[in-house]
Order: structure tokens, then sequence, then C-alpha cells
């Protein structure tokens, strides 16, 4: 079974993370894929990312920009990375997928002078 193919052609990933504590917390987001892996976008100062430095391991499902699940939870692994090279491929490949929404996105975040990282999820791990 391949499960990165319940992800292609979607517009939105619904990510769990782990609290310290063990709760999970959902959260829908953009995201890319890149091969055998997906990419998302974030602040680097969000909770997910906070999340993801602590606890890397994932839960993750195609879902609606709500959150509505469209397919099956995936266990997964992610790590941030907010080097520059990784930055300049994931700006890449989000404004190839999501075009001027992600342009208008980056606008507001350049406004706000906000830091981003990118959060690489592998499927499996």
């Amino acid at each position: 079974m391949l499960a990165i193919n319940q992800f292609e052609k979607q517009q939105y990933l619904n990510v769990e993370t782990f609290r310290k504590n063990g709760n999970g917390v959902k959260t829908p987001v953009w995201f890319v894929q890149d091969g055998e892996n997906l990419i998302v976008w974030t602040e680097t100062t969000s909770g997910k990312a906070r999340r993801v430095r602590n606890r890397g391991e994932v839960n993750i499902a195609p879902c609606k920009a709500d959150g509505t699940l469209l397919g099956d939870w995936v266990a997964a692994s992610a790590k941030a990375d907010d080097s520059d090279a990784a930055l300049s491929h994931l700006k890449q490949l989000m404004a190839r997928k999501y075009g001027i929404a992600f342009h208008l996105f980056g606008l507001m975040g350049k406004l706000r002078r906000s830091k981003y990282t990118s959060i690489l999820v592998e499927l499996g791990k």
C-alpha cells in the first residue's frame, strides 16, 4: 500500500503534533509533495514547529481547509529545517502549487516580519 498516494492533488494536510504531555494537536496546513516526502511551510515560532522540534512523531491525513479528513491517518516523522536552502526550495514548490495565494500569504508575513521554517514529513517513520 502506498500511503503517499492519498496526498496527491490535495490542498491541505491535517498534521497532528504532540505536546510534551502526549496530547495531540491537529492543525490543517498547506503542504507540498516532494518525491516521497511532504513539506509544510509554517512560522518558526508556531506551536506545531515547537512541538515538532520537541518530538518528531506526527500523524498526517489529507483534509479540507477546516480540518475535515479526506483520507486515513498515517504515522510519520517530522523535522523542522529553517536553513536558507530548505526555505528557498520550499518557496519554489509552494509558489508553483498555490500561486498568487502563497505570494499574498508571504507578503502578509513580511509585513509582520515573520520568520519561517520548513517541516519535512517522512511517511512510515
